[in-house]
């Protein structure tokens, strides 16, 4: 029988608090005025190892026996959990072993291994990572530290719910919005804010190509969805935890999606306008925000849960050009011009008197297939936005330049 209540909730903060981080609350005034409601965040990325899963690792950390210490634990994570365990377990003189999938962000693989875990790369998900860690569990008599379905992890994510309704920015709160991975951030918090102020709408977000959650919910229970690449690695699990899906199903207000474009573009906006680097499980909340998924929120404080900023450097570069292409500052143009002298230069004048910044050129001599006596070029520009973009596009099939606009491809 569940236990998991506002009462225990309370008393994993008594547990935890001299162990994190109480993270700030902030309002954004920029982010206020894009979105058309009041926009707040409750900053878990300035936790010690990045991430909220700090407070989940840590409540069961502490509740293991002098027995269960000896022996050990073990968890399988995409990298936030990984970390979260090895920072706690090394704090309390715990053994820790953490296997996570191959391809997992060589930032959380370095972190997990620095704060003194062992590391064992494993599977191509987190359900194959998973599965072996509970094979080594069993062969070592190690403690299994699940991510999100064990309900002393769920206790200390649910912490953050009541950090947020004793602050003094979020006692008028109106809206939270959690990222939703296998779903035990969205519980604990549901949980706890739902019977203080159940009044507050709790709705939760998922990256559309592995909406786990959301379909469990639709079909009325656990589904299990086929792998898709995704840029919300932090909550990429194809099989949600079943007592979560029921608190879900019972206090969660809604459920919304947002694509990777618009993932990408709401770290890029996070990075460019509040200064703060966001993974991107942590940019859904803004990205739906962002993109009008959420009805009913003109001129409502809206708190979006920033649960992460574990993020790697050569991933974030690619994110952020692909974040300007979504929002109309970086096009690249394809044309067919006459392959004589003077004509690439009549056609950069014409980006020169749009205002648009030429950033690269590519003048296809060989490798293209224009007609004879012409010449095909690919030309990346800086734009304001969309709306610059068509105008740029208008003043080429005027001057009778042709071609498609894409995103570039970096």
């Amino acid at each position: 029988m569940s236990t998991l209540s506002a009462d225990s909730i309370r008393d994993a903060y008594t547990r935890i608090a001299p162990h994190i981080i109480k993270t700030p609350l902030t309002r954004s005034a920029t982010f206020s005025s894009i979105c058309g409601c009041e926009t707040l965040f409750k900053l878990e990325n300035l936790q010690m190892t990045g991430s909220f899963k700090e407070r989940g690792a840590i409540n069961r950390l502490l509740a293991l026996t002098e027995d269960e210490r000896r022996h050990g634990v073990i968890a399988a994570s995409a990298g936030n959990h990984a970390q979260a365990v090895a920072y706690h377990a090394g704090r309390l003189g715990i053994s820790a072993k953490v296997v996570m999938p191959r391809y997992s962000p060589l930032v959380k693989i370095r972190s997990t291994e620095h704060w003194g875990a062992e590391v064992i790369l494993h599977g191509n998900n987190f359900d194959e990572a998973y599965q072996y860690s509970q094979e080594l569990a069993a062969t070592e008599s190690r403690v299994y530290l699940h991510p999100f379905a064990d309900e002393l992890v769920i206790e200390g994510q649910g912490t953050i719910g009541l950090e947020v309704l004793e602050s003094e920015a979020g006692r008028d709160i109106d809206v939270i919005l959690v990222p939703v991975g296998g779903g035990g951030l969205i519980a604990g918090i549901a949980t706890y804010v739902k019977a203080v102020r159940p009044d507050i709408r709790i709705v939760g977000v998922e990256e559309s190509t592995c909406n786990s959650m959301a379909r469990s919910h639709d079909a009325g229970h656990v589904v299990e969805i086929a792998p898709e690449p995704v840029i919300a690695d932090g909550i990429a699990v194809r099989k949600v935890a079943a007592n979560n899906l029921e608190v879900v199903n019972r206090l969660v207000d809604d459920l919304v999606s947002v694509s990777s474009d618009e993932i990408a573009n709401g770290i890029m906006l996070m990075l460019e306008i509040e200064k703060i680097v966001v993974e991107g499980a942590a940019a859904t909340t803004i990205a739906a925000l962002l993109n009008k998924r959420v009805p009913d929120v003109a001129d409502r404080r809206v708190l979006s849960v920033i649960s992460g900023g574990n993020i790697d450097v050569n991933l974030l570069s690619k994110i952020i050009n692909r974040g300007l292409a979504f929002d109309g500052r970086v096009v690249k143009i394809d044309s067919v011009i006459p392959d004589k002298p003077g004509a690439l230069e009549k056609v950069l004048g014409i980006f020169r008197e749009s205002g648009a910044n030429v950033l690269e050129v590519h003048h296809h001599r060989f490798s293209g297939e224009a007609p004879i006596g012409q010449v095909e070029i690919s030309i990346t520009v800086e734009t304001r936005n969309q709306e610059h973009i068509q105008e740029i596009r208008e003043l080429l099939l005027l001057r009778g330049y042709g071609g498609p606009v894409r995103a570039p491809q970096r």
